[in-house]
């Protein structure tokens, strides 16, 4: 198949990182892949100094992306606005991957290819573009959803009866799990973010109620943006910003337990990872979790936005007795050990033959 990805502009971002992976398995498999996305747009001096006014600190473009150096074929496009007809070429098929995308997709003519909608969130938490995001999945694009929560969430709030479920996977070359012992001073990883939809306010204050149970607590963190004034990492965090994809299994394997506080998540591709490196993970009911994880066995559930539910499972893994951590940990490995990318890749392709 003549495969097309419509992107936004290369980043490092979670979602992009999956599109890269499917577009290189897509490629291994015979298949001639296109992404094309648009390239950062360019930021004035006036537009610059009007967000320097606002409190609002400059965004540097990233130097990186998850497109860099793949076997995929790459297209920027000259235009910052939007992509048409010009900037795709003919195949059979042609995807969209965040909502800007869909409506692009859905004015492309029909000699682009059968049209799809890869859905790895629901895009609807920024107050600037809620009811687009919203709107965008009721556009006449097939869907193709990344976990059972958001298949459910298509279901009940647009009416898409028939949504296949392509689960993310886990590269078990780099999330390696090595038995360990826990650790002796009881430590806790998560990945840090400003966006709302990621729960970091819960998560902190989670955090705090942990640490005047467990007052000699370690955190590790990890992002891509300095911490915010309004969510201050704790003197107790180590963060590392932007650290290599080498250097993330290191910090799953360091901490006891990884927290993941989001109130939405397409999927939660780091509740994954960190269990491949043998890290029990407490986390809220979305995304991935509620299908990974079960309570007591390999880390813990609970509502989102459960602030003292979260606490009290944190503190139940982390003051486990050494020999029910370490099943705990061996659980965790074991239950993802069936996630393969190229097992979503081939089941990718036959959604897009199928439809």
């Amino acid at each position: 198949m003549k495969i097309t990805f419509i992107c936004t502009p290369p980043n490092l971002s979670g979602g992009n990182r999956v599109i890269a992976i499917y577009a290189d398995l897509l490629t291994e498999m015979g298949h001639d892949v296109t992404i094309v996305a648009q390239p950062h747009p360019h930021v004035s001096r006036k537009q610059a100094l009007k967000r320097f006014l606002k409190g609002q600190r400059p965004q540097p473009r990233p130097e990186k992306s998850h497109f860099d150096n793949m076997k995929a074929r790459l297209h920027l496009t000259p235009n910052t606005e939007r992509i048409t007809d010009d900037d795709v070429p003919d195949g059979d098929v042609v995807i969209a991957t965040f909502w800007t995308t869909a409506y692009m997709v859905a004015n492309l003519s029909a000699a682009k290819g059968r049209k799809f909608y890869f859905v790895q969130h629901h895009e609807i938490h920024n107050p600037l573009y809620s009811e687009l995001g919203a709107a965008s999945y009721r556009l006449p694009l097939r869907k193709i959803v990344v976990s059972n929560w958001l298949r459910d969430v298509m279901r009940s709030e647009y009416g898409e009866g028939d949504v296949p479920v392509v689960p993310n996977a886990v590269d078990h070359e780099q999330f390696v799990f090595h038995p360990h012992d826990k650790r002796s001073v009881p430590t806790v990883s998560l990945m840090y973010s400003g966006k709302l939809f990621k729960g970091m306010d819960i998560s902190l204050k989670a955090l705090d109620i942990v640490k005047k149970r467990l007052p000699e607590l370690s955190l590790l963190a990890f992002g891509t943006i300095d911490p915010l004034e309004r969510l201050p990492l704790p003197g107790y965090a180590t963060y590392h910003k932007s650290p290599p994809q080498t250097d993330i299994p290191r910090i799953y394997a360091a901490s006891d337990v990884y927290l993941f506080g989001s109130s939405s998540e397409g999927f939660g591709l780091p509740v994954l990872e960190a269990m491949a490196c043998g890290c029990p993970v407490v986390a809220t009911r979305t995304g991935c979790a509620p299908d990974a994880i079960r309570d007591g066995f390999n880390g813990y559930v609970v509502d989102i936005d459960d602030v003292e539910a979260l606490a009290d499972r944190l503190v139940r893994v982390l003051s486990a007795a050494p020999d029910v951590w370490k099943t705990m940990s061996q659980n965790a490995a074991n239950a993802v050990e069936s996630y393969s990318w190229k097992d979503s890749a081939r089941i990718f392709a036959a959604c897009l033959e199928e439809h």
